[in-house]
């Protein structure tokens, strides 16, 4: 499934409404990336949301 290895973000789900306010399912995605982090003097490859991302190069 998908979902950030920091912070858990995954699918939500809600509804789509058209013009005559008719409800179908439609999932929310969050924006997740593959990230290339040094942990311990080593290189490892993440999935991470957009946020997590920009919070830890704030961070660094």
């Amino acid at each position: 499934m998908a979902k950030c290895e920091r912070c858990g973000k995954q699918t939500t789900f809600g509804h789509s409404r058209s013009f005559s306010q008719r409800a179908t399912n439609r999932p929310f995605h969050p924006n997740l990336q593959k990230v290339t982090l040094f942990e311990n003097g080593r290189k490892v490859k993440v999935v991470l949301c957009a946020r997590c991302i920009r919070t830890l190069s704030k961070t660094k």
